[in-house]
């Protein structure tokens, strides 16, 4: 397993091949000949060692439920849970730790926040706004809301190469706008937002601003006071701990003037017949036996990410990226959706004029390439792009240029198979023989 010495160690010092060796599951080849390819990561990503061995010992040596037990096993479990707590606070830059809510994920985050502070705070003719590029996680939620509460819901337009079209916020923030929701990162284009430039606008109208952040805290610095977010949610999945669990940050004052969200134990003070009244932070948003062992491999998924640094993860994506922007552009008929590789995060989605996008996953899984295809649970930004699918590749930490370049081997014998008889490949600058 590879160590390092500091956080300002030097990435480009270390092979991705290295880091690799911490990723027991990209060991292996599939369909019996291929090395894994693993580009699925903006779905979600694989686990180093550190932090399986972390889940292993406590289940092992430490689990116990938190909070409750007077014992010596509880107070184990319960000390590294808050650890984990602190851990997720340094790294979102949130000023207190009962500002960090433990969630199952960022879904279940931002339907907490719908829930308890829309149904307390938005109300019929109040307005909603959300961009056309959300992930559905990140629009259902407010369609919800706004059909319970009689709300208004906007949308803030994209270009057609992926950028939101910023003059709209002119128009759409007015005196009645409640909320303004919008992803750090798209899932689909890429696309980095303007995130504090927005936060700034909605506060002048005294709109609550919510940041899902699924695709940009695992990815590079994220501080929710610089970006202004009242509310902002992610997952542990997509940054190498485990299913299950995430964060939901939230303004103390926001926090603390919203009613629970779920019933039951942990989230109550005391309890009557006929009435209760609720916990204060955050177990006031923790209702149940929580994630115990996810929420503890997090804080491990997170010191794993700091020992690297994510200045340097984000750049070695973003090189990643710029150059398999370059060896796909060189595949005809195939178009990158979203903007150039200087305003994009570490993904790439993009089409063939043939096949579908699902046959295209299909026969870059037969070579070991693990990718994505459908609408990424983004079906308005799919509408909106005139596609009804696309595939995605997206990176992460234990990418390799030499996984890029197999890539678009196989996407150009993919093109080369489903060309249409009788044409001939166009020949252009920049092609390779």
């Amino acid at each position: 397993m590879i160590e390092l010495k500091s956080p300002r160690e030097d990435f480009s010092k270390l092979l991705p091949a290295a880091l690799r060796d911490d990723f027991p599951i990209l060991q292996q080849v599939v369909h019996d000949e291929h090395p894994l390819v693993f580009l699925d990561n903006a779905a979600s990503t694989q686990r180093p060692r550190q932090v399986i061995e972390v889940l292993r010992r406590v289940y092992e040596r430490d689990y116990a439920n938190v909070h409750r037990g007077i014992h010596t096993l509880s107070e184990r479990s319960t000390e590294q849970y808050e650890d984990a707590r602190e851990k997720a606070r340094e790294f979102i830059g949130a000023e207190k730790a009962l500002e960090v809510i433990f969630t199952s994920g960022s879904t279940a985050g931002i339907n907490l926040v719908a829930r308890s502070w829309g149904d307390a705070n938005v109300h019929a003719g109040d307005e909603i706004i959300v961009t056309t590029m959300e992930h559905h996680s990140n629009l259902v939620p407010w369609q919800q809301l706004a059909e319970r509460s009689g709300a208004v819901l906007k949308h803030i337009p994209i270009t057609d190469d992926g950028q939101l079209v910023l003059e709209s916020l002119d128009s759409l923030l007015t005196e009645r706008t409640k909320l303004v929701a919008v992803a750090s990162v798209s899932n689909v284009l890429g696309t980095i937002n303007p995130v504090a430039d927005i936060a700034r606008r909605a506060h002048a109208v005294g709109a609550v601003v919510l940041v899902d952040a699924a695709q940009s805290v695992p990815h590079y610095p994220t501080n929710v006071r610089e970006l202004g977010a009242d509310f902002l949610a992610f997952s542990g999945h997509k940054m190498l701990a485990p299913t299950g669990i995430g964060v939901l940050y939230g303004r103390e004052q926001l926090l603390d003037a919203m009613p629970p969200f779920l019933g039951g134990g942990s989230m109550i003070n005391r309890v009557w017949l006929d009435r209760f009244t609720p916990a204060e932070l955050p177990a006031k948003f923790e209702a149940g036996t929580p994630p115990i062992a996810p929420a503890i491999a997090l804080g491990a998924a997170i010191d794993y990410l700091n020992r690297i640094g994510l200045v340097n993860i984000s750049r070695h994506e973003h090189e990643l990226c710029r150059y398999a922007y370059a060896r796909l552009r060189e595949i005809e008929g195939l178009r990158i959706l979203g903007p150039g590789p200087d305003e994009r995060a570490g993904l790439l989605s993009f089409t063939l004029p043939e096949p579908h996008a699902h046959d295209i996953a299909q026969l870059l899984d037969e070579r070991g390439i693990a990718v994505r295809a459908g609408h990424h649970c983004t079906w308005p930004l799919h509408d909106r792009l005139g596609i009804s699918a696309s595939t995605r590749a997206s990176f992460y930490l234990y990418n390799t240029p030499a996984e890029v370049d197999l890539l678009a081997e196989v996407l150009a014998e993919i093109r080369e198979r489903f060309r249409p008889k009788g044409r001939k490949r166009a020949a252009g600058p920049g092609k390779r023989p």
